[in-house]
């Protein structure tokens, strides 16, 4: 019987390298670089060992793969807002994008992890995360929502390094910190109601306008 054409076997192999993306993220997220071995992705997975090597190469490659399929969302909203297409005007985008990011982070809280694990040591990954992610955002906080003003709450003059660690800790810490949240409130952050509200609070706090509904 003859084989798959390469594209064939590509498109039918797909969802198998979807699911080892979405695993290898989480894993990653729970053991670290370090701790989480190919070995114990694999069988995550559901596949044998040898996948690993047939779709990525090696580990470090199926680490960028991985982090890199998380930030493609989080990269269309950047786009979005360098665009300046849209209608809204500067602060309607700036509330748009803040709740987009704050969905995408209750939603994929092992991206956060992941990226706040390798920001805080020196190494390789810190500098590819940087140079492909990071630094990517911090340019559409800087230039497209503050500078623009979308943000309106923030002083005319304040440094870019403190806007973008106030703002990405501010939207990032509570779904990081979830097990905590969840022992000292009793509340689970990935509850629709506490995404939303946390939005509220965040588009209160840097835009302006008040939050659409109370806190409970």
């Amino acid at each position: 019987m003859a084989q798959p054409a390469p594209r064939e076997r590509l498109q039918s192999d797909a969802p198998t390298r979807e699911r080892m993306l979405g695993v290898a993220l989480e894993a990653f997220a729970e053991l670290g670089y370090d701790g989480a071995s190919t070995r114990a992705i694999a069988a995550r997975a559901g596949v044998n060992q040898g996948m690993i090597p047939y779709y990525f190469g090696t580990k470090e490659a199926l680490w960028r793969e991985a982090v890199g399929r998380a930030f493609e969302e989080v990269r269309a909203l950047m786009e979005e807002a360098r665009a300046g297409g849209s209608p809204l005007d500067d602060r309607a985008r700036a509330e748009q994008m803040i709740r987009q990011v704050v969905r995408f982070v209750a939603r994929r809280p092992e991206f956060v992890r992941v990226m706040n694990d390798e920001g805080k040591r020196e190494g390789p990954r810190m500098e590819w995360i940087v140079d492909h992610l990071v630094r990517e955002v911090f340019e559409v906080v800087r230039d497209q929502l503050y500078r623009a003003g979308g943000l309106a709450r923030l002083p005319a003059d304040l440094d870019p390094l403190h806007l973008y660690y106030i703002l990405i800790g501010a939207i990032t810490m509570l779904f990081h910190q979830a097990p905590e949240c969840q022992r000292l409130t009793g509340r689970d952050p990935s509850d629709e109601e506490v995404v939303e509200a946390h939005a509220d609070a965040l588009v209160a706090l840097f835009v302006g306008e008040p939050p659409r509904s109370s806190p409970t």
